[in-house]
């Protein structure tokens, strides 16, 4: 769960793998199922955990996990299908909520602002993604205006890796620098 990449595409998928991506969150808003199924499958060769954002259904049909925001529903059937289940929070109580609800990971932020999704709210700073990652025992991946300049910082805070949607292009340098964090 070291970096994932947040991507709309199979072409922007395996780009984001060959440079060191270990997790390929396919996001493609609004999408009929089939429409995400038929993306997933194409997908599901990578050398990548594949995770599809917000289709349960979609997520059941691939045999991959799935990531929902705090108000999306399908949480229980995920839990109960015993997929990998991300749920998005950006205080302790969601995060402890996400975790009851039978979450594997959680993504907290957005850590610092961020062009890429104009509402996902107030950055919650290194000090809220600190709080999220005391706050439960499945790990924390930190999402919001991440590149390869302050992924260790997220790293130190307690993530167990980083999402990114924008710094695809610079996946190389970011792996590089979460692994040091991590390793080091």
């Amino acid at each position: 769960m070291r970096v994932h990449a947040l991507v709309t595409d199979a072409e922007a998928a395996r780009t984001a793998v060959a440079a060191g991506a270990t997790v390929v969150q396919l996001r493609l808003k609004g999408a009929p199922t089939e429409e995400v199924v038929a993306v997933g499958r194409e997908l599901l060769g990578l050398d990548a955990q594949l995770v599809v954002n917000d289709d349960v259904d979609a997520a059941l049909e691939l045999g991959c996990g799935v990531h929902l925001g705090q108000t999306d529903p399908g949480a229980e059937r995920a839990a109960a299908a015993g997929i990998p289940l991300g749920i998005s929070a950006r205080t302790r109580r969601e995060a402890a909520v996400a975790e009851y609800s039978g979450a594997t990971y959680v993504g907290a932020g957005p850590i610092w602002a961020t062009p890429s999704k104009t509402d996902a709210g107030e950055a919650i700073g290194l000090g809220g993604l600190q709080e999220v990652c005391l706050a439960v025992n499945v790990p924390v991946v930190a999402i919001g205006g991440i590149d390869s300049s302050n992924a260790a910082e997220c790293i130190a805070a307690g993530a167990s890796g980083v999402a990114v949607i924008r710094a695809v292009a610079e996946l190389r340098e970011l792996r590089a620098a979460v692994d040091a964090a991590l390793d080091g």
